[in-house]
């Protein structure tokens, strides 16, 4: 099974006018063009998600529509509370449990839980801190959920190594 980890893209910084919490940030349009070019650059790594699950916050939610739309998933996009901050790798087994099994996953949250997360799928200790940047995707592939052997790490690509591969 193939596990896609992405963090959302860049995001208002500002809270103000219609934005009165933080999970209410959306992603800036230059958040949006950095998904749409990371989105180019899976589609040429080939990647097929039958499944994108978000964060239920807006700007990880508007980076999973993103991925959704350009790499064209099977299903319609899940959101698990397990993604959100503060979430932990359990309760992201525990949320993907009550949905029908799939074979690729596109899961897109907040940092520094996705690099935990990242992590636990290889079955690495506490002291290993995987660090994404915004819009960074890593390739993990695991035969089971929860992992009962650890992931490969199959490949971390970041937007500016998308970038010098012509992604856009």
């Amino acid at each position: 099974m193939k596990i896609y980890l992405m963090r959302h893209a860049t995001a208002v910084e500002r809270l103000g006018g219609a934005i009165l919490n933080d999970s209410q940030r959306p992603l800036t349009d230059d958040g949006k063009a950095e998904t749409r070019m990371m989105a180019n650059a899976l589609k040429r790594l080939n990647a097929k998600p039958t499944l994108v699950v978000s964060s239920p916050l807006t700007r990880a939610r508007q980076t999973a529509e993103i991925i959704h739309e350009v790499l064209g998933a099977e299903t319609e996009l899940k959101v698990a509370d397990g993604l959100a901050p503060g979430g932990t790798s359990s309760e992201v087994f525990k949320n993907l449990k009550k949905l029908p099994p799939f074979e690729d996953i596109f899961m897109v949250g907040h940092e520094p839980d996705i690099g935990r997360l990242a992590a636990d799928l290889m079955l690495a200790g506490p002291e290993v801190m995987i660090p994404f940047k915004k819009a960074a995707v890593i390739r993990v592939d695991v035969q089971d959920l929860p992992p009962s052997w650890p992931g490969t790490l199959k490949w971390f690509l970041t937007p500016k190594v998308a970038n010098l591969i012509g992604a856009k």
